[in-house]
């Protein structure tokens, strides 16, 4: 590692072969914890490149647990976190909504690395049990619309670097990483980025493999729609601006959306939204993407037919019928 350090601290960069080759080995443990934080840290200090970028997703996908859903086509919703902006689980519960709507999800997510609560940290407190058995997870999917994959069960390497990142509490190029490499492969992806250049990254990763993608940045820096700016959207047909109004009927204000101080205020906001019980704006976050992840499936004529069948899922209680049968299941 000594060698690698000192060719990255001489700004060099690495070929995709090399950075395949280090990750594997830092899932194997052949570094130390100082030696990982390091490798980690260089990566704070400039940015990824795109050959670093697939090396690394190469070795996580090669290395990982993977998942058989048959023939359920499945969607995922994930931000790459780490836009520092602490706002409640509103993936996560996109998630149920699109579920909710009849459509087949496979959530990939984490504890959170730079925020209080991760997808996976509401999902345990609801009393999901993370788990990589493949029968239990296509029954979850054919019987609840929906499954949780925590990453670290399916990725040796992240469970490594998992309490080195938390140490870090910063953006970590793991990040960038987690909604690439979902072990179920799913057929439709609604991507949310930090920043414009990792939506272009993004965009040029995903355009070969053939899914269905669309990927959002809030344009003031949130990796999700937030409704408090206008939203970059980017699909496999092209790149757009929409605007609060055209998104979600409106704007809202940061404050509206805060995620709360602990991981039980994160779950109590979950279960209040997931029963329509949010407020506006909670709900309007919640509705516009998950309407934009109904879209990306290409099922509905237009954006506003995708809303009103996210607006139904939530309204009409089956959103949360759909997390009672997946809680029911373990």
């Amino acid at each position: 590692m000594k060698k690698i350090l000192q060719y990255l601290f001489e700004h060099k960069t690495l070929s995709r072969e090399q950075a395949k080759e280090i990750l594997t080995n830092i899932s194997k443990g052949m570094y130390n914890d100082h030696e990982v934080t390091a490798f980690i840290t260089v990566f704070l200090m400039r940015s990824i490149t795109i050959n670093e970028l697939e090396g690394f997703r190469d070795a996580l996908l090669e290395l990982c647990v993977k998942v058989d859903l048959g023939d359920n086509k499945t969607m995922d919703i994930v931000g790459t976190g780490g836009d520092g902006k602490n706002t409640f689980n509103i993936s996560t519960l996109s998630c149920f909504i699109v579920a909710g709507a009849g459509h087949k999800v496979a959530k990939h997510g984490n504890y959170g690395a730079s925020s209080i609560s991760g997808a996976s940290n509401v999902m345990e407190q609801l009393g999901y049990k993370f788990k990589n058995d493949n029968a239990q997870l296509k029954r979850e999917v054919e019987e609840a619309n929906i499954c949780f994959l925590h990453a670290p069960m399916f990725h040796p390497a992240l469970k490594t670097v998992g309490p080195i990142r938390k140490n870090i509490g910063l953006r970590t190029f793991f990040n960038m990483l987690g909604p690439m490499v979902n072990p179920a492969s799913p057929a439709y992806q609604l991507v949310g980025v930090y920043n414009l250049e990792m939506a272009r990254i993004y965009n040029y990763l995903l355009q070969p493999t053939g899914r269905s993608f669309t990927i959002i940045h809030g344009l003031d820096g949130y990796d999700e729609i937030s409704l408090t700016n206008d939203t970059k959207v980017i699909t496999n047909k092209g790149e757009f601006i929409m605007t609060p109004e055209q998104v979600g009927k409106r704007m809202v204000e940061p404050q509206d959306i805060y995620g709360g101080n602990t991981v039980e205020e994160a779950a109590k906001i979950f279960t209040k939204v997931i029963k329509g019980e949010g407020s506006w704006a909670q709900s309007a976050v919640v509705l516009a993407n998950a309407a934009m992840a109904l879209n990306c499936t290409g099922e509905y004529e237009t954006y506003d037919d995708a809303y009103h069948s996210a607006v139904d899922s939530l309204e009409t209680g089956k959103a949360f019928d759909a997390l009672n049968k997946l809680i029911a299941l373990q």
